[in-house]
């Protein structure tokens, strides 16, 4: 059996206690996990808090960080392998998928890299004569940095990449659901030859690991993903603090489909857009919105896809759809999938989990177009679930699309190119895909609005988020200042 360990001020160690992982392709414990409590969270952000202090760190120049960010990302991709195994193996996403992610996860901390020695400040055309005044870029301070289980190497990234290079420190949490990539992480960072304290790595508990981390009054900032019950708590924690806060909390993402699209890529788009994955991503395109002048042949062509889809063992390169992470979800994904049909949804495939070892539930695809209040349409799945409405006008299709509380993705498939344009102006999301799904890079911001969060993550933006100004104010007069008491 595997054992990890929390990483604290550059030494690993065992946590206050330990709790045990299951590998969701099997429902076997595998491993034992560090569990952090209040004792281990308190140590995390007083090693954070010294390095951030330290000569070591803040004496370390831009272009001094961004050699240490390239170190780290050659280092993850020598070990991209195995932090796939251990992606799969905790989280049961297929390792066909984890082995394309993390190879790319190093190119976001080579993005930053070079980003390191380029957060410049600004000279301000100030207004008053004898006066000089420029604004200083500073690192906002110790950063709290909260991912879920799923892609958590890639959220990691978009969050550690961006605050190391802007000269922040951070205390990284992993999901207690799967930790072992991160903890796995902490070991190859240790390797890149930063300062000891400059990150550091611990999973855990709600309320003795979460709650004491997002509340504690060493932490200035607070970068998290994950669901809107969490960050209403983390939020409240906040005020304990008055941390800044940047939260990215997923989605019910349109993916509308008009009649003049090509199909077969519109559908192939579609089955990467909420089956890859399983269906565990927050830009999910679990809403299909598509024409009534094709719906029954898109239908057709999707169920038949969804059908020949290779369901097996994660850790098998053959394998295209695995097993749920936990067996909670595979209870929601049921018990929304039969609430919906209680509505007067009509399931086309799918719909109930597997008879088999593990948490596995099949692609499903539900036609809510009599069901309009069907709980399939407004509730994140985090799942392979497809909820599909159809439409007969773009202005029925925009109202669709935007009738929900979240707006972080969407996807729009035309040919027409000035329909194309109407359509990015009018959704109400922080990303639009136009012919194409799930598409990402270092250099394009990511994040959303409403009920998926605030902030984004990925691009210049996102770097100078961990920023603050300082503004500098010289005088450059050589006559002595005026008496304030004197009358003239």
């Amino acid at each position: 059996m595997e054992k990890f360990q929390q990483y604290i001020g550059g030494v690993f160690s065992d946590g206050s206690a330990a709790f045990e992982s299951r590998d969701p392709a099997t429902g076997r414990v595998w491993a034992m996990m560090p569990e952090a409590r209040d004792q281990d969270v308190n140590a995390a952000v007083d090693a954070a808090a010294a390095a951030f202090a330290s000569e070591e760190w803040g004496g370390t120049t831009a272009s001094g960080r961004g050699k240490l960010l390239l170190r780290l990302a050659d280092l993850i991709a020598e070990n991209a392998g195995r932090l796939a195994e251990f992606e799969t193996r905790d989280t049961g996403k297929i390792i066909r998928e984890t082995s394309a992610q993390v190879a790319y996860v190093a190119e976001y901390y080579r993005y930053y890299a070079g980003l390191a020695d380029k957060i410049e400040g600004a000279h301000l055309p100030i207004d008053k004569p004898d006066m000089e005044v420029w604004l200083r870029r500073e690192p906002v301070g110790v950063v709290a940095a909260i991912v879920p289980w799923n892609s958590q190497l890639f959220l990691a990234a978009v969050k550690v990449g961006p605050a190391l290079a802007a000269g922040c420190t951070v205390v990284l949490k992993a999901s207690e659901d799967g930790p072992a990539p991160l903890l796995e992480f902490a070991r190859i960072f240790d390797q890149a030859g930063f300062p000891k304290g400059v990150l550091n790595v611990i999973t855990g508990f709600g309320q003795d690991c979460g709650a004491v981390l997002t509340s504690h009054p060493g932490v200035d900032h607070i970068a998290f993903t994950g669901g809107p019950e969490t960050a209403r708590h983390i939020v409240r924690n906040s005020a304990e603090n008055l941390a800044s806060t940047s939260l990215e909390l997923g989605g019910k993402s349109p993916f509308i489909v008009f009649d003049d699209a090509d199909i077969e890529s519109a559908v192939n788009a579609q089955v990467s857009g909420i089956f890859a994955a399983t269906g565990q991503s927050c830009v999910a395109g679990s809403r299909l919105i598509v024409s009534n002048k094709i719906k029954d042949v898109f239908l057709a062509r999707l169920k038949e896809k969804a059908e020949a889809a290779i369901i097996g063992a994660p850790d098998d390169m053959a394998t295209e759809i695995g097993p749920l992470c936990t067996k909670g979800q595979l209870e929601v994904a049921t018990d929304l999938v039969a609430a919906s049909k209680t509505a007067g949804a009509r399931i086309v495939t799918g719909g109930s989990p597997l008879d088999r070892e593990g948490t596995y539930f099949p692609p499903t695809i539900i036609d809510c177009s009599d069901a309009p209040d069907a709980p399939c349409l407004t509730t994140e799945f985090f799942g392979p679930v497809l909820s599909v409405l159809s439409f007969d006008t773009e202005a029925e299709a925009l109202e669709i699309a935007n009738d929900t509380a979240f707006g972080l993705a969407s996807g729009v498939f035309t040919k027409d190119l000035t329909r194309a344009h109407r359509m990015v102006r009018g959704l109400r999301a922080g990303i639009v895909w136009v012919n194409t799904y799930r598409a990402v890079s270092p250099i394009a911001p990511f994040g959303g609005s409403g009920l998926s969060g605030h902030g984004r993550e990925g691009g210049l933006q996102a770097a100078l988020d961990y920023t603050k100004t300082k503004a500098v104010w010289l005088r450059t007069s050589d006559d002595p200042i005026p008496d304030p008491f004197v009358m003239r």
